[in-house]
């Protein structure tokens, strides 16, 4: 179905990052400031996904190592470096499904839920496995909250349908309504309150070019640009969100 295209967009969140290692932090940050390239991320990459194999085991190995495949695999997808980055979600959905195996938590099958959401924009044009694939990531999602009603990432993919989906498949005053939502219903970290404020600005661009009169395209674009810049106040040098206020 054309809605699903929603899941594939790239600043999806990880959820509960607060509770993360501090030493994994940095590639999180780097992945979502958007400065360095991908080739300077990937040592950064190789040596945090190195001590989390000395670090931890079971399940806390699995699940984090499962974070850095994303985030690796986050920075070749915006390199546009499709073939590399598919790599790293294939791998991320392996360690997913290795820490479901060892414990079913809601992050386990938030992280299966990603890792596959960005492989499906790595493999856009492979329609077999978009369609095969797609409906997967919600499936995920609410299994995620059956687990934990709280989870933000997961709260965030079904709301992100109804914003990034194409017209006529989107609706974007759901879509507001669930990704603000989010804020009081949902534990956030860094990343998780980032990504609902540029989804925010995203939706009220939207909404502003359906607006049918001035006082509506002058409120959409003044919200819009509300979003944007409290969201450009956690990461400043985030490009895809640099793109959307240029919009305005």
């Amino acid at each position: 179905m054309v809605f699903l295209i929603v899941l594939l967009f790239t600043s999806a969140p990880l959820g509960f990052s607060q509770n993360l290692p501090e030493w994994y932090i940095p590639l999180r940050e780097a992945v979502y400031e958007q400065v360095l390239p991908a080739d300077a991320i990937f040592p950064l990459y190789q040596n945090i996904s190195g001590r989390v194999k000395t670090s931890f085991s079971g399940y806390d190995q699995s699940i984090l190592l499962s974070r850095c495949e994303y985030m690796m695999g986050r920075a070749y997808l915006d390199a546009e470096r499709k073939t590399e980055a598919s790599v790293c979600f294939e791998s991320g959905m392996s360690f997913a499904r290795r820490a479901l195996d060892a414990r079913e938590t809601d992050e386990a099958w938030v992280m299966l839920a990603e890792n596959l959401s960005q492989n499906i924009a790595a493999r856009s044009t492979n329609t077999f496995y978009v369609m095969g694939n797609g409906l997967k990531v919600s499936e995920y999602a609410e299994k995620a909250l059956s687990l934990n009603p709280r989870n933000a990432a997961a709260q965030y993919m079904i709301a992100a349908r109804w914003v990034f989906a194409p017209s006529p498949f989107n609706n974007i005053r759901r879509g507001i309504e669930m990704m603000t939502a989010i804020q009081t219903n949902a534990e956030m970290g860094k990343d998780d309150t980032f990504n609902v404020y540029s989804a925010l600005g995203y939706a009220y661009i939207e909404q502003r070019k359906s607006a049918r009169n001035r006082a509506a395209i002058e409120e959409a674009g003044n919200q819009a640009r509300v979003w944007l810049n409290r969201s450009l106040n956690i990461y400043p040098t985030n490009k895809f969100v640099q793109s959307l206020l240029a919009q305005l």
